[in-house]
């Protein structure tokens, strides 16, 4: 299977990297040539528009920031539209608007070009180490075509329904990680202001009923201040601007989801948004006029 992947950032470059691994034949493209360079060496061809990707490929692969860069490299000029081949599949594994998936899906299926949606979640570590979960939204036929070369990229893949279901667990994962790390940074600032010792609030919690994978992440991340981005501010803020619409769409109360995304754009104005999400911590320490340390 030649596999075509448009997208090599923090995510989508360690991806196409386990593909390799695995012996896939790989064709991508990226505005960042130093990335494009670094897949090459690996073993990678590399092309200039999505076009010429489609037409080289049997599975073409997008890890792109928004609905408009997807809609843009599937139906825009040079898409993939133009250059895929009739049964080319195509799997989009952005973390876009549900409602996007389907029109995209819909523009695509004119033309004999199948989509599934495929977000991911886990951030640059399990990119990096292949175990990202990865929720699929699609006809059954062919996300049994394309699991084995997802799950070199994930340790999990799940059909959760037609296309756009993908993105909507994708939406509810992130309003479950948001509000995690939101909890997570307001029970710390309560410990540090009443003079006990975050990290030891940590070590007493993380296997009771209040641990989880997040906590487990992103804990050690605030106590030893390092906000390098797994998971950058701004593009969580994209994932739950994308939740309150669908939300609004289909009429799910979203109280807790509008709170943390007001501190998640605060945080950006402050010159955060290219930090990791959880420096969601430093809103609450803004507030509280501390710092959480070990």
């Amino acid at each position: 299977m030649k596999i075509g992947f448009i997208g090599l950032g923090i995510m989508g470059k360690p991806m196409a990297k386990n593909l390799i691994k695995a012996g896939y034949e790989l064709v991508v493209l990226d505005r960042n040539t130093a990335a494009v360079d670094e897949l090459v060496a690996l073993g990678a061809e590399s092309e200039t528009t999505p076009k010429a990707i489609a037409a080289k490929s049997e599975v073409v692969i997008t890890m792109l920031p928004n609905s408009p860069h997807v809609k843009e490299v599937a139906l825009g000029e040079n898409g993939i539209i133009d250059g895929a081949k009739e049964g080319t599949i195509f799997v989009d594994m952005s973390s876009i608007a549900p409602l996007a998936s389907k029109e995209i899906a819909e523009k695509l299926a004119a033309k004999g070009i199948e989509m599934i949606d495929a977000p991911v979640s886990g951030g640059e570590p399990k990119a990096i180490d292949g175990t990202l979960s990865i929720m699929v939204g699609g006809k059954e036929e062919l996300f049994n075509k394309v699991k084995d070369m997802l799950l070199k990229m994930g340790a999990s893949a799940v059909l959760c329904g037609e296309v756009g279901a993908g993105n909507v667990t994708k939406l509810a994962n992130q309003i479950v990680v948001a509000l995690n790390i939101a909890a997570m940074s307001e029970a710390f600032v309560l410990a540090t202001k009443a003079g006990v010792s975050p990290e030891l609030v940590y070590n007493a919690i993380r296997g009771g009923l209040a641990g989880s994978t997040v906590l487990d992440a992103k804990a050690p991340m605030v106590m030893n201040r390092n906000f390098k981005p797994g998971f950058k501010i701004d593009l969580h803020i994209k994932d739950l601007s994308n939740a309150l619409e669908t939300g609004a769409g289909v009429g799910a109360p979203l109280f807790l989801t509008s709170q943390v995304m007001e501190m998640l754009r605060n945080l950006s104005q402050d010159g955060e948004g290219q930090s990791d999400h959880s420096a969601i911590v430093k809103f609450y320490e803004k507030l509280g006029n501390t710092e959480v340390t070990k």
